[in-house]
């Protein structure tokens, strides 16, 4: 409720597979160039899904500067297999196993969080789209040694659209939190994951979680990489608005009533308003 983001621990996802995880990703990312241009996206075409790079200015006039792989993990059904790299040939079986670990663990969240708000344990779970339809989007974060690392962002201030979003790293610091007018540096805590609150649990619960403005770094020294996984209701299915019982006569609804679409439309809108403003 104060910070909206914790280190978990005893998650119990084991840690040979937390390994697996990462170096199928870490080798992905050392295949030559060529490579990973096989799994190209194409931005432009509204093909999001494969192997991008970002080097671009942001509003605050600073460098982004990552590679990164995002690709739809689970429901199993809506998977587009034809993306998922072939090299390693671990990166599909660990893929897959750790999604299907991620999935229970994001229902066991999800019920916690659904009775610190006095709700049925199964609220939250039902309101972002129940197994079938919520949706585990996987990013990892590429992020090269970088020589001028103050005048580059790996991802610039942003909070998550998603419900949750879970996050393993290479024990490289970089992530930071804005708390209290600063930026705060999270600890990297061995074999834990990170676990964020994101807007959508923010509107269903009036605010009372938190989805926190965070950033990533860049370093001069190591390459730093993130598995990000974010949690997501269906795009047009639902109304995202504060639960009834998150409202009152003194705590007003927070949030207008809007799609998860929508939502996005109006964080870009704003943002490209912000950019404009900024000039």
């Amino acid at each position: 409720m104060e910070w909206g983001v914790m280190h978990l621990v005893n998650h119990g996802i084991s840690d040979d597979l937390i390994n697996r995880v990462k170096v199928a990703g870490e080798t992905f990312f050392n295949l030559p160039i060529e490579e990973k241009e096989k799994y190209a996206n194409d931005q432009a075409s509204g093909k999001i899904a494969g192997y991008g790079s970002k080097l671009a200015n942001n509003a605050s006039g600073q460098l982004e500067w990552e590679d990164y792989f995002f690709h739809l993990i689970f429901p199993e059904d809506k998977r587009d297999m034809t993306i998922w790299p072939k090299t390693p040939s671990d990166y599909i079986p660990a893929t897959c196993e750790y999604s299907v670990k991620l999935r229970s663990l994001a229902t066991k969240i999800l019920s916690v969080l659904s009775l610190g708000l006095g709700l049925e344990e199964g609220r939250l779970e039902n309101e972002v789209g129940g197994m079938e339809e919520l949706l585990l989007q996987k990013k990892i974060n590429y992020y090269p040694k970088c020589p001028q690392p103050e005048l580059a962002l790996g991802v610039e201030a942003h909070t998550d659209v998603s419900a949750l979003t879970f996050i393993l790293h290479n024990m490289v610091p970089g992530l930071q939190l804005f708390y209290e007018g600063k930026w705060v540096t999270a600890k990297c805590v061995p074999n834990s994951i990170i676990m964020h609150i994101g807007d959508t649990i923010e509107i269903l619960s009036n605010g009372k979680y938190k989805s926190i403005l965070h950033r990533g770094l860049v370093n001069k020294e190591k390459v730093r990489i993130s598995w990000a996984v974010f949690c997501e209701p269906p795009k047009e299915k639902i109304i995202l608005k504060p639960l009834p019982e998150t409202v009152s006569e003194t705590e007003p609804p927070l949030f207008p009533p809007r799609t998860f679409a929508q939502h996005i439309q109006h964080k870009l809108f704003r943002k490209t308003q912000e950019a404009l403003l900024s000039k």
